[in-house]
């Protein structure tokens, strides 16, 4: 991307790329949960970092397997990834010790092709995922509306929907779409076999747990039974998948019959303790559970694991299912990437029309500028002109800096190939000497 100086620092009014994240690859569910952003969270953070100046602009992407924040660090380039790093430690409240090795940077064109992936999948747990799209669209949606973005993360993320939605409609990367709560649904199916004649609790009404819903009712499940903390929410999602839905102060008397329960509930602490599931374990005379845990943060307390005949699993244990998925799919991973560069060069060659534009216009300041100065130079030599001639001279001298402005516009404009263009824009910078702050 046209961003950085050879010697690495950035020219003033040039776009620049900032990405800072922990995700799945880098951290477990352990350090995840701890840094995941509630959809309140990720807007108070974006307003933050715009207010102290670290960021122009800001877009918060927190789902179960990543948090990553995108933004537009100020003109100036400052230290944005050490700024960034520094924010999300202080925001959570975590020593810097404890990311150590975790956390990512990327900038520029590196950035733009990892949210080109996200979006497409690739850089999922399960290849080709299903749900990421529709989170990377309510996240900049939300963004949107708040008011956090601006050009160019506005085109960035715009860009990111349309490659995501190519890869799957033109590769086989979306074939037989698949989702975390696919596999959670999956592990279930190894355990128990087939679902027929098994009862399901499901904790939660969002998207996830909607797709748990559809994938349990798609495999035969008998019993099937919804507990939201909006019944309104739990009663619709049980109607349309033929379940029943349960008030949310009835959740002890719920578990104590399933087979298989699954959780997918939006909240920063556990919503079933040790203490809970062991009394409940009780009252199920000790027969079984299978608990299937989707949430990030989690949603059932890991010491639960260490009650008798009680299977927790969390969704850092679906490393088997994912190598099978990732091996079904992968001849098809080229095709994608090739999609995804096709539009890295397309935005790219956005961020050099905004850079070119930005240019030609300090060349109309500098010129405008220059012109003032001569104007005041030669006041006494123009002393005998009249207000119309000199009017006339302003005019005229406004012409013919349109004329000098627009030669450099236009032929960077018809430039198709993007590293003549950038040689373009470099000879005109270094050339009227457009990167100095006194220009």
């Amino acid at each position: 991307m046209p961003t950085l100086t050879n010697s690495g620092k950035p020219h003033a009014s040039r776009v620049q790329i900032a990405l800072i994240g922990c995700s799945h690859r880098t951290a477990p569910v352990e350090l995840r949960e701890r840094i995941a952003f509630t959809p309140d969270q990720a807007l108070r953070a974006a307003d933050e970092l715009r207010l102290s100046g670290t960021l122009e602009e800001a877009v918060v992407l927190s789902t179960c397997n990543r948090s990553e924040l995108y933004g537009v660090p100020p003109e100036t380039g400052s230290d944005a990834q050490g700024a960034l790093e520094s924010f999300i430690t202080n925001f959570h409240g975590i020593p810097a010790s404890e990311l150590s090795g975790r956390i990512y940077h990327q900038q520029n064109s590196e950035a733009v092709r990892h949210l080109f992936r996200v979006s497409a999948g690739l850089d999922s747990m399960l290849l080709g995922e299903s749900e990421i799209l529709g989170q990377l669209r309510e996240a900049y949606g939300r963004a949107l509306d708040h008011g956090s973005t601006g050009p160019v993360l506005n085109r960035l993320f715009q860009s990111a929907l349309e490659v995501g939605k190519r890869v799957r409609s033109e590769t086989e990367v979306g074939t037989r779409p698949m989702s975390v709560a696919w596999a959670g649904v999956k592990l279930a199916e190894r355990v128990f076999g087939e679902l027929k004649g098994h009862e399901a609790l499901v904790l939660g009404a969002g998207a996830v747990a909607e797709q748990v819903v559809e994938n349990l009712r798609n495999r035969g499940i008998g019993r099937l039974r919804v507990v939201n903390r909006s019944r309104d929410r739990a009663e619709d999602l049980a109607q349309r998948m033929g379940g029943e839905s349960l008030d949310w102060n009835a959740l002890d008397r719920a578990l104590e019959s399933p087979d298989i329960i699954v959780t997918s509930v939006s909240g920063t602490e556990p919503v079933l303790s040790r203490n809970l599931l062991e009394k409940v374990h009780q009252a199920r005379g000790g027969r079984a559970m299978f608990v299937v845990d989707l949430g990030v943060p989690r949603n059932v307390e890991p010491e639960a694991a260490t009650l008798y005949n009680l299977y927790l699993y969390n969704i850092d244990d679906l490393g088997e299912i994912v190598e099978q998925n990732r091996k079904a799919r992968e001849a098809e991973i080229p095709h994608a990437e090739a999609l995804i560069t096709e539009h890295i060069g397309k935005f790219e060659s956005w961020c050099t029309s905004v850079e070119a534009i930005s240019l030609t216009q300090r060349l109309r300041e500098r010129l405008l500028k220059e012109r003032g100065k001569l104007l005041e130079e030669r006041s006494a030599e123009m002393a005998s002109l009249t207000a119309e001639e000199r009017e006339r001279i302003v005019r005229l001298t406004d012409e013919l800096i349109e004329r000098v402005v627009q030669t450099p516009n236009d032929k960077l404009r018809r430039t198709r190939e993007l590293r003549r263009r950038l040689a373009g824009i470099e000879a005109l910078r270094d050339l009227f000497g457009l990167d100095g702050e006194d220009s």
